[in-house]
């Protein structure tokens, strides 16, 4: 898969500079967003040497190494010989990928920071669930940063342009006008980044195969594991019942997510603290009803009031025309309808 320009990597590399190893770097984000391979390229492009822990195959070796941490000395050494990599201080990485697999490893990271030979990067998903399912300490020395779908800009870098999104954040700048034929055909790029989406496998398939429907494949594969996700969050099958519900209640035009006509019975109050688990997760983004919210959202949201959003334009896509064959798919032949236009935020 191509190592994609992201946004996030100049955030990265002021947490190098300014922490200087007195923090973690944790990224966190949903599945399939680029986590393990940016926290790769970084390790490796940045540093003298790394190691690559990946939690969901590591030995188990390496994970009772983190049993009993009273002796870094002896961590490190056995890392280097498992890994065949030499750690030199102050000029290498440890990367724990899937942390969220290793309870104990990510409760070390406290005890690892304190000793400052070398930066850690954490890289995982539903990390705050699973820390509190497994009851562990969570550590206070990590910056975290949140890794999202390719956001447009990213999207045009990847196809080669790294011209006009500069050029129109200077267009709106100046108050420039762009001429109908120029904002057409703005338009059409833009809605591919629609359909494709963000999510990194999604772009570099729609790269090489320059084919909708097979970036359909991909994202229905992406959709898949966000359900079996959130069936292990929530086994009643309420949280997939919501996730799937996303194209139809937004199509509704109604004021706020209306969670009895998917759960039968269910009231928003009854339902908030799975939301929290949803949005928790990245897969969806929650958008709470506020009266006044100048005044701040925190103090003002309505948990009872609420729109759920799919957390990738391109998952959306897919999760509304689910049922139909890639192939007659009426969004994929360009036919946006007023429903869907609504959907996207056009009208």
């Amino acid at each position: 898969m191509n190592n994609f320009w992201r946004r996030i990597y100049d955030t990265m590399l002021r947490w190098k500079a300014e922490s200087n190893g007195r923090t973690a770097l944790l990224i966190e984000g949903a599945r399939r967003t680029g986590k393990t391979v940016l926290a790769e390229q970084f390790a490796r492009m940045e540093y003298r040497s790394c190691i690559i822990i990946d939690f969901s195959s590591a030995p188990a070796e390496v994970r009772d190494l983190f049993d009993d941490i009273t002796d870094p000395d002896y961590i490190f050494f056995r890392l280097q010989s498992i890994y065949q990599v030499r750690l030199f201080e102050r000029e290498s990485a440890i990367v724990f990928d899937d942390v969220q697999k290793a309870p104990l490893a990510r409760q070390a990271i406290k005890y690892l920071v304190k000793d400052r030979r070398y930066d850690y990067i954490e890289a995982g998903c539903l990390i705050a669930e699973e820390s509190r399912r497994a009851g562990i300490l969570i550590p206070g020395d990590e910056t975290k940063v949140q890794l999202f779908p390719l956001d447009y800009e990213e999207f045009r870098r990847a196809l080669g342009d790294s011209v006009t999104v500069p050029l129109l954040r200077d267009a709106f700048r100046k108050r420039m006008p762009l001429g109908d034929g120029t904002n057409s055909r703005l338009m059409r790029d833009f809605r591919i980044y629609l359909l494709v989406g963000g999510m990194p496998k999604a772009v570099d398939t729609f790269l090489n195969t320059n084919n909708l429907g097979a970036v359909d494949e991909v994202k229905r594969e992406i959709i898949s594991c966000y359900e079996d996700d959130l069936l292990k969050m929530d086994g009643s099958g309420r949280a997939c019942a919501l996730f799937g519900a996303i194209p139809l209640e937004l199509g509704r035009r109604t004021a706020s997510f209306e969670p009895g006509t998917v759960i039968p019975g269910a009231r928003p109050v009854s339902i908030e603290r799975l939301i929290r688990l949803m949005n928790d997760s990245m897969a969806v983004n929650a958008a709470y009803s506020s009266e006044d919210p100048g005044a701040g959202l925190a103090l003002t949201s309505n948990p009872s009031r609420f729109r759920l959003f799919a957390g990738d334009t391109g998952l959306f896509i897919t999760l509304a025309f689910r049922d139909r064959d890639p192939s007659e798919n009426p969004v994929y032949r360009g036919i946006f309808d007023e429903r869907m236009n609504t959907a996207l935020g056009f009208v």
